[in-house]
């Protein structure tokens, strides 16, 4: 009898075992049982003023998978390797969440701590919630993949294909192939009363061999239930660093073959002489969470710690099992599951039904993207759209990016905009001999960082560089170290993250001697000092000499690198210190702004918003009047339109072809609105576990640009979704009067009227205001002209 899920099961009718009776009951008698179980958990969460973050993210992802999934029109248009790209990206996402947010739940239940999720359920009702509406998503993604975008592979000019379709020559070329690349890297790893249990890697295809005990005598004398006697279990693994795919050219189609079709049918080469039960292709998720204790100790034993908690994130407990199913559409007509193989994993890894995720087609959708980069298919990728420059820079590069930055303020919106001048101001700072020192924190780079490059340089040549590298950037940790070692080697001043704190803000400083001064130069942004994400990310930056920001960001780099505590800071606002209480202020003033009859207003863009003191600020606020617009691409915990405590909140997120990434706090101010940029979100980690800045746009016309972000991102009918009270997200669609406007299309042509008009509530800015930023733009654009 083949294991099953009963995965046809409402999905909250199996949540909540403990609300259930331990007596017999008769089928009827379970029927009701559960269904009332089914209505109090959705009470228990309905009732709940907050929604569950890992739920939410789920919600994300299934944005994420939509992408894929969506045939209407403006997108109808996405070719099928774009639509590929995004199933591809929600499973690298699914992966990321059972290693961290599911191993952070187990952090808890195995050792037996209370948890109490956001919805009001507590950490083992919550478990079954979370990974019941998980296996809905899975389930999702195996049938975008296999009803919607499987059928396009052959007009496609591509096929995905089992063993037994291939021709005899390409079978021929798939055996030597194995004979002479695979084979050599297998090693069958037992598991019986004389070997241990092996350590299986996560995010590996795994074979689980069930083999006949070879010993003819013994097993004439054992019962037919001696099932552990009778069997033998064995594991294959697929090293990662081997292709997923073999792939063949006939006429105008490339075949694909899976590598894991290709060792199912040599795998009797591992097995010689011996009778095979059961092959089954599996692969484990496990838990990647952890947390670094204080230490005092010196750098060398802090980094020492953080490779061993890679080590051990290698060998932590498992969270998830994706199996192939018997005649799953993947699987060749070998694929016969076995019971005793999956009971014997779940009594070792103490997993159950609900960990066990039963997949009837490929399994790893992550790994298409070598489909995705064959060079085959080059030209089905859109080209990306060159970046523009930012409004009042000449067309052509500044041959002198210190005489830009000394003009005006300058905000680059990425990718709309280039990375280049960043990269600019560091390359021509390691080489310039009037630049005394370089400053700057780093989260995370490039593979091939010019970051790092510049940096080098500058050392050699002689200049004071710090860097506080943060090497627990999870997932990156390794990169991180590697080359934070290469520049401390180079002679640069390293700091190796703060223990007790994760170093998340994106601060440069460059100090220059000009002849009769020292000037200062700054760069403040929302994202990475990353050349390769920015193409791919949404994030503003910041260039400025303006004397109190470059103060304020020489303080901060003070306390961070040393011991100075300043009393205050002008412009930055920052965390641990007292970000979560200043924006609690600037939320409380507009409340006192709309109750005394003020105009007034709240405008943020995030990533995720889930700090529960801020949200019941916000909830104050919408209750006094404040008109709030939300603005949250992945985990929102707010609940928008609930009577009585939210009706003037909305939230919307925006996916798309590119990620939201931006930071931006937008305060009314009675109409002198209040604008800040930075790099943390409305979450708890981010006020009381990390260290963050937020940076005011002081500049009229910084600001505005500013505005116009956050208002064109409220006007998007093409990549946004709109939160319901429910948790659920609603498509927003293109009026049938009205025109497609996508962000991601739009923000390479916005122009400088459009900055001058962009409003978000009324009684925003004031004519002499405007007229002083349009002054300021006119003199800016004549000296650019000059300059060309």
């Amino acid at each position: 009898m083949r294991y099953s899920l009963n995965s046809n099961r409402n999905i909250l009718g199996n949540l909540v075992s403990r609300f259930t009776n331990k007596q017999v009951n008769t089928p009827a008698q379970g029927t009701d049982k559960m269904a009332k179980v089914s209505e109090k958990v959705t009470s228990v969460i309905d009732q709940s003023n907050y929604l569950s973050r890992d739920l939410s993210w789920l919600k994300f992802n299934e944005r994420v998978l939509d992408q894929a999934r969506d045939t209407k029109p403006p997108l109808s248009n996405r070719t099928l390797m774009e639509r590929l790209k995004f199933l591809a990206i929600s499973a690298s996402n699914l992966d990321e969440f059972f290693m961290i947010r599911v191993g952070s739940l187990y952090n808890y239940l195995d050792y037996h701590k209370q948890r109490v999720d956001y919805s009001g359920l507590r950490e083992v009702p919550f478990r079954k919630a979370l990974y019941t509406t998980a296996h809905k998503f899975f389930r999702e993604q195996q049938t975008v993949f296999s009803e919607q975008l499987l059928p396009l592979f052959a007009e496609n000019g591509l096929q995905l294909l089992t063993h037994s379709s291939l021709t005899a020559e390409e079978q021929a070329e798939a055996t030597n192939y194995f004979d002479r690349a695979i084979y050599p890297t297998l090693t069958p790893m037992l598991y019986d009363y004389t070997h241990t249990f092996p350590v299986l890697l996560a995010k590996v295809l795994i074979f689980g061999v069930v083999t006949q005990n070879p010993d003819d005598v013994e097993i004439k004398s054992l019962r037919a239930e001696d099932e552990d006697e009778r069997q033998r279990l064995s594991f294959v693994q697929i090293p990662a660093n081997l292709p997923r795919f073999l792939s063949f050219e006939r006429e105008d189609t490339i075949v694909f073959i899976p590598i894991e079709e290709i060792v199912r049918h040599n795998i009797k080469k591992l097995y010689r002489n011996v009778e095979i039960l059961s092959v089954n292709l599996f692969r484990i998720t496990r838990n990647g969470d952890f947390t670094l204790d204080e230490n005092d100790d010196d750098e060398v034993d802090f980094i020492d710690e953080v490779r061993q908690k890679i080590k051990n994130r290698r060998l932590g407990r498992v969270t998830r099992v994706e199996i192939e199913t018997e005649g799953s559409a993947a699987g060749s007509q070998s694929t016969i599951s076995s019971p005793w193989m999956l009971n014997l994993l779940k009594k070792r890894w103490e997993i159950d039904d609900l960990n066990i995720f039963e997949s009837h087609t490929l399994l790893d959708f992550s790994s298409l993207w070598q489909i995705i980069g064959n060079p085959e298919f080059k030209d089905d990728m859109p080209l990306p759209h060159a970046p523009v420059q930012p409004l009042g820079v000449g067309r052509d590069k500044t041959d002198d990016i210190f005489e830009l930055i000394k003009q005006r303020d300058l905000l680059l919106h990425h990718p709309y905009n280039n990375f280049e001048p960043v990269l600019q101001l560091l390359e021509q700072a390691a080489e310039d001999p009037n630049v005394l020192a370089i400053k700057i924190t780093v989260y995370r780079l490039a593979k091939r960082s010019r970051i790092t490059e510049a940096l080098l340089k500058a050392a050699e040549n002689g200049k004071h560089v710090s860097v506080l590298f943060e090497v627990k950037a999870r997932f990156d940790e390794e990169n991180n170290i590697r080359e934070a070692q290469r520049l401390q080697k180079a002679g640069c001043f390293v700091i190796y993250g703060i223990s007790r704190f994760k170093t998340h803000t994106k601060l440069l400083l460059v100090v220059r001697n000009e002849g009769s001064r020292v000037v200062r130069y700054a760069h403040m942004a929302t994202g990475n000092y990353n050349e390769d994400t920015s193409k791919l990310y949404t994030d503003i930056g910041l260039l400025t000499t303006n004397e109190t920001y470059t103060h304020d960001i020489s303080e901060f780099f003070n306390v961070i690198t040393g011991h100075s505590v300043p009393n205050e800071y002008q412009y930055l606002i920052t965390a641990p210190r007292d970000m979560r209480e200043q924006l609690l202020r600037l939320i409380r003033l507009e409340a006192e702004n709309a109750k005394h009859g003020l105009p007034s207003g709240i405008c943020i863009k995030v990533n995720s918003l889930e700090d529960k003191l801020v949200i019941d600020e916000l909830y104050k606020a919408s209750q006094a009047g404040v008109p709030i617009r939300l603005i949250v691409r992945s985990i929102c915990c707010l609940r928008p339109h609930r009577a009585g405590l939210s009706e003037n909140i909305t939230v919307r997120s925006i996916v798309g072809d590119f990620l939201e990434h931006t930071r931006i706090y937008y305060f009314h101010n009675n109409g002198d609105p209040k604008v800040y940029g930075g790099s943390a979100d409305v979450m708890v980690r981010s006020f009381d576990r990390r260290i963050e800045s937020l940076f005011y746009l002081a500049d009229p016309r910084v600001k505005q640009q500013s505005i116009l972000i956050l208002k064109y991102n409220l006007q998007d009918n093409v990549n946004a979704y709109e939160l319901k009270e429910d948790g659920d997200f609603k498509k927003c669609e293109v009026p049938t009067t009205g025109e497609p406007f996508s962000i991601h299309q739009r923000f390479f042509e916005i122009t400088e009227k459009e900055v001058m008009d962009a409003r978000l509530f009324d009684g925003e800015l004031k004519p002499a205001e405007v007229a002083q930023i349009e002054e300021e733009y006119q003199e800016g654009a004549e000296r650019a002209i000059a300059n060309i």
